[in-house]
């Protein structure tokens, strides 16, 4: 089996694609041609973006995001090594099961619809969901993302941190992936090569769950592996260290 050459790497909530820029120069240092397109309505400065959401925001849901996602794919030459963080692991897990990909990994990935997340999750995440009247859209507050985020970082990193990825989030996304019959996953089609990515300090996503969503799948002929880093928080992908991490998933590809 060829490994394939091209990765996509997706952005989950609460931050845009700039979020990568780290690990597309590596990857095609490498010699893979990277994509790391922003999804609807997260396109610009995150700074400029919390000054003035985009126009687009509030329209995006999942769907959305996944869709945007299958028409790069189906430019490109072959099938992509699919890399996505937070909801878009839940998006490489989409992905997968429509054949779109080469192989996945979910890094601190979100839970499909039919796997309930602790009782943990939905407390940090709720505010996120907009189900309580009041703004359009979310966007995080400093303690927030200090405490969803950054929590493993020093303090004085963490209004860096949010400087340089907050951004303003749609409400639509996350209800989609609660509300929506398209955010359920067939754990019992066979699919591509799986890597779930785990950070053992992730106060959003923990590596429970990412172990948990990794054992529905059923078909004993797909090959799914499991891989958490202890100490490392939902910002595992820009968070110091994250270099190793990035390796670490190359060299699961380029084994297959």
């Amino acid at each position: 089996m060829t490994t394939s050459k091209t990765i996509i790497l997706i952005h989950g909530n609460f931050v845009n694609n700039l979020t990568w820029s780290a690990w597309k120069t590596r990857y095609e240092q490498k010699g893979y041609t990277v994509y790391n397109p922003p999804n609807p309505g997260h396109e610009g400065n995150p700074a400029q973006l919390r000054a003035n959401v985009h126009p687009d925001l509030t329209k995006t849901g999942f769907i959305d995001v996944v869709n945007n996602l299958v028409r790069l794919i189906d430019t490109l030459p072959e099938k992509p090594l699919i890399i996505g963080h937070s909801m878009a692991g839940m998006a490489v897990m989409k992905l997968t099961e429509l054949g779109k990909a080469a192989a996945g990994v979910s890094i601190d990935g979100a839970p499909p619809k039919n796997v309930f997340p602790p009782f943990s999750t939905i407390k940090i995440a709720f505010p996120a969901f907009g189900f309580l009247p009041g703004k359009k859209y979310f966007m995080g507050s400093q303690q927030w993302y200090d405490k969803a985020f950054f929590n493993t970082l020093p303090d004085a990193e963490k209004v860096k941190a949010f400087e340089s990825v907050a951004v303003p989030e749609s409400f639509k996304v996350s209800q989609q992936l609660v509300l929506n019959s398209y955010a359920n996953i067939d754990f019992k089609k066979s699919h591509t090569p799986l890597l779930f990515v785990g950070g053992g300090s992730d106060a959003i996503f923990p590596p429970s769950l990412t172990k948990t969503i990794a054992g529905k799948y059923k078909d004993k002929n797909s090959r799914v592996d499991v891989k958490i880093y202890e100490g490392k928080s939902h910002f595992i992908c820009g968070e110091p260290g994250w270099e190793s991490i990035a390796d670490d998933i190359i060299s699961w590809h380029e084994k297959q």
